[in-house]
């Protein structure tokens, strides 16, 4: 009788230290808010389920994928670069292009056109002397109407195949060659005349001769102190050295 009663006892302590222990135990967790719920997938999210700072998110990441596209056309070359400038060239420029005659800009006239010509031995006594002693002597033509008066003339002084200039004594020394007045131009207090052909002089005299009486018509004729003789782009006295 005594073993069921202490058994009784202690099964009825066992219980209380049971209860006593659940009850002061520690508690249990509670159920978190913090966690993240599950992101809606991209095909069942609508437009008004998103919020401010997910659309503005989703703005910024596509400016940066808009800015990050090249503005210039794919396959546009870069510009080619531009030729190197050519040097400085201390000679004048060539006569300009056949059939477009640079515009002189002055005003039509009439007047008579001044000449030189040679007298032999006259050692300067009469013009402006030469070579071989002799003078420049200025004529004049009959009235002439231009605007440039270089090309006039120039051109009738290469235009006269005559030797001996009427019974005045004076010979010219170009009657021989086949020139041609291609353009002029006045540079300053310098003219530079342009002509094509060939010379055909008598002699060793005629080289200064033939120079001088290009040199002072071309001055005359545009009121230049020096002058420039080119003949097929090439400087007077290197053509006429080879004669």
């Amino acid at each position: 009788m005594t073993k069921p009663g202490l058994s009784a006892f202690s099964i009825l302590g066992l219980s209380g230290l049971i209860v006593l222990t659940g009850c002061f135990g520690p508690p249990a967790p509670a159920p978190s808010t913090s966690s993240a719920a599950p992101s809606p997938t991209a095909s069942s999210a609508s437009p008004s389920s998103a919020s401010p700072s997910t659309a503005t998110s989703a703005s910024t990441t596509a400016g940066a994928t808009s800015s990050a596209t090249p503005t210039s056309p794919t396959g546009t070359s870069a510009p080619p670069t531009s030729p190197a400038a050519a040097p400085p060239s201390s000679a004048p420029a060539g006569p300009p292009a056949a059939g477009e005659p640079a515009p002189t800009g002055l005003p039509e006239q009439v007047a008579p056109l001044t000449i030189y010509y040679v007298a032999v031995g006259d050692s300067g006594r009469s013009g402006p002397a030469i070579g071989c002693g002799d003078s420049l002597v200025a004529t004049t033509t009959a009235p002439v109407r231009f605007t440039d008066q270089v090309g006039p003339s120039v051109g009738t002084l290469l235009a006269n195949k005559s030797r001996d200039v009427g019974q005045s004594g004076l010979i010219n020394v170009l009657y021989q060659s086949s020139l041609t007045y291609l353009a002029g131009e006045l540079n300053g207090s310098t003219i530079t005349i342009w002509l094509s052909g060939q010379f055909m002089l008598g002699g060793v005299c005629d080289i200064p001769r033939a120079k001088a009486q290009l040199e002072y018509t071309a001055m005359a004729a545009s009121g230049a102190t020096s002058a420039q003789v080119f003949v097929n782009n090439r400087p007077i006295d290197q053509v006429l050295s080879l004669k």
